[in-house]
C-alpha cells in the first residue's frame, strides 16, 4: 500500500465528516477493482465493524465488500457472517449501507456467490418480526439484484422471485417484484 492510499485509509477515521467522506469515496473508487493491498487493512475493517461510531461500522462493512474481489484467499467465505451480522446494527443507517453492499461479495466467486445468496435468503426470511422488514427485505431483493445484473446466474433469480413470493402483504410483494420487472 502506498502512502497516499494509506493516508486515505487513515482519514476514514477522521471526525471530520467532509474529510472522512472524501477519504470513503476514494477507498471505494480505489477498490472498485481488485487491489494487492487488501490484506494490509482487512483485520484492520474487521475490527472496526465493533466500533462505537456507526460511520465507522458501516464505512468497514462496505469496503470489506467491495475487497471481496481483492482476496485470494477466500477470507471472505469465513469473515462473511461478522459482517452479516451488521445488518442487525442499532443504528439502522448502518445496518442498511452493509445490506446495500453485500451482493458485492457474491460477485467475487461462485462460493462467495452461494453464501451471498444463502445468507440473503435466510435475512430476508428472519426480518418478518423487526422494526423496518419491508426496507430490508427491499435491499436484500435490489441487492439480489445487483448481484444478478453482475453475474448473469439464473439461480439469483429464481431465489428472488420465491422470497418475493412469501411476501405477505401485496403491496410490498408487488414493489419488491418491480425490482425484477426488466430481467
Amino acid at each position: 500500500m502506498d502512502n497516499q492510499t494509506r493516508a486515505t485509509f487513515d482519514n476514514l477515521l477522521s471526525p471530520d465528516g467532509p474529510v472522512r467522506n472524501t477519504a470513503l469515496n476514494a477507498s471505494l473508487q480505489a477498490t472498485d477493482q481488485p487491489v494487492d493491498w487488501a490484506y494490509e487493512v482487512w483485520d484492520e475493517l474487521l475490527e472496526r465493524l465493533r466500533h462505537t461510531d456507526g460511520h465507522q461500522r458501516a464505512i468497514a462493512s462496505t469496503l470489506l465488500c467491495n475487497l471481496a474481489k481483492s482476496d485470494p484467499q477466500n477470507r471472505m467465505l469465513t469473515d462473511f457472517d461478522t459482517i452479516l451480522a451488521v445488518t442487525r446494527d442499532a443504528k439502522f443507517v448502518t445496518a442498511r449501507h452493509t445490506l446495500q453492499a453485500l451482493w458485492k461479495v457474491g460477485a467475487a466467486g461462485p462460493k462467495q456467490r452461494q453464501l451471498v445468496v444463502d445468507r440473503l435468503a435466510g435475512r430476508f426470511k428472519d426480518c418478518a418480526a423487526e422494526k423496518n422488514c419491508t426496507l430490508i427485505r427491499f435491499d436484500i431483493i435490489q441487492g439480489l439484484r445487483h448481484l444478478y445484473d453482475a453475474v448473469k446466474d439464473e439461480n439469483i433469480k429464481a431465489v428472488a422471485l420465491a422470497l418475493i413470493e412469501t411476501e405477505p402483504d401485496l403491496k410490498y410483494r408487488r414493489k419488491y417484484a418491480g425490482v425484477w420487472r426488466s430481467a
